[in-house]
């Protein structure tokens, strides 16, 4: 099993050797797994569960105080599932993950997919926040009332890019995976690049990518597919490369992506400040 693994890009983490090695673990990890598909859900599991990653708990805290979750899965075979806008869910590629394997959908949203996560056997009802994220959200002054009172507040706070995402083949399937807590103090509600087909996550038979960054800008553009489409031309590090620069050309947002190939090449890049991966 190959396997290549991104924390977020953004800015430099506060403690980047320990993120290292958790994302380090997790590749590890994923590559005992029987299948590519089953290889980045055991490379997701733990960075949703650990508040140092932009993915579950200690996850971004949209404007009515809530953390919301999104995750999407593909396979180089079109298998596809996605879910989004889920309160109380750690592990939202596990929900994802269910809606392509167990419905005849691509996407879920809202209270109805934590429903269905619930009926899945997927855990639900937690409280995402920390007590620095807490904290954090406090210290902004958040406003009372719904989404529309909201606004003016999301519009001088909206920011941050972080996400995380796996890639894994065995050398003739493919899976890619990409999981988010959001941008923070998003507008209740709001969903970004990662349940997107083609934005946040994308495979097919020429390899598979995860994107991660300024989510609007990500969805505008259809980073993860694009990247995927440039290994018709490059190597995975290239198409990482050519995929970023022309991404900035046309958006002048700031993003990392990560491309794996059916042979177990892997490309890596980001106009941010920083981007942590993992390969094994």
């Amino acid at each position: 099993m190959h396997v290549i693994v991104h924390g977020g890009a953004g800015s430099p983490p506060e403690s980047p050797a320990t993120r290292q090695e958790t994302l380090t673990d997790a590749a590890e990890r994923a590559t005992a797994a029987e299948g590519p598909m089953d290889a980045v859900l055991a490379a997701l599991r733990p960075l949703e569960s650990d508040p140092a990653f932009n993915a579950g708990v200690g996850g971004a805290v949209q404007s009515d105080g809530e953390v919301r979750t999104d995750a999407g899965l593909m396979t180089d075979a079109g298998q596809v599932g996605a879910a989004c806008a889920m309160s109380g869910v750690v592990h939202a590629t596990d929900v994802a993950h269910s809606v392509g394997t167990e419905t005849p959908h691509v996407l879920l949203a809202g209270n109805e997919a934590v429903d269905f996560a619930a009926g899945m056997g997927v855990d639900t009802g937690h409280d995402l926040t920390t007590a620095e994220t807490r904290q954090r959200y406090e210290d902004t002054d958040p406003p009372d009332g719904g989404p529309a009172d909201h606004l003016e507040w999301v519009r001088t706070h909206f920011g941050g890019t972080d996400t995380v995402g796996a890639v894994a083949t065995d050398g003739d399937r493919l899976a890619a995976a990409t999981s988010t807590a959001g941008r923070w103090f998003a507008l209740a509600g709001r969903v970004g690049d990662v349940p997107q087909v083609g934005a946040g996550f994308y495979a097919d038979d020429r390899g598979g990518a995860s994107a991660t960054g300024e989510g609007e800008a990500i969805a505008r553009f259809g980073l993860a597919r694009h990247a995927v489409e440039l290994l018709d031309t490059y190597g995975p590090r290239q198409a990482a490369e050519e995929a970023i620069a022309a991404f900035e050309d046309a958006t002048g947002g700031r993003a990392g992506v990560i491309v794996l190939d059916h042979a177990g090449h892997t490309g890596a890049e980001r106009n941010t400040a920083a981007m942590q991966t993992a390969t094994r």
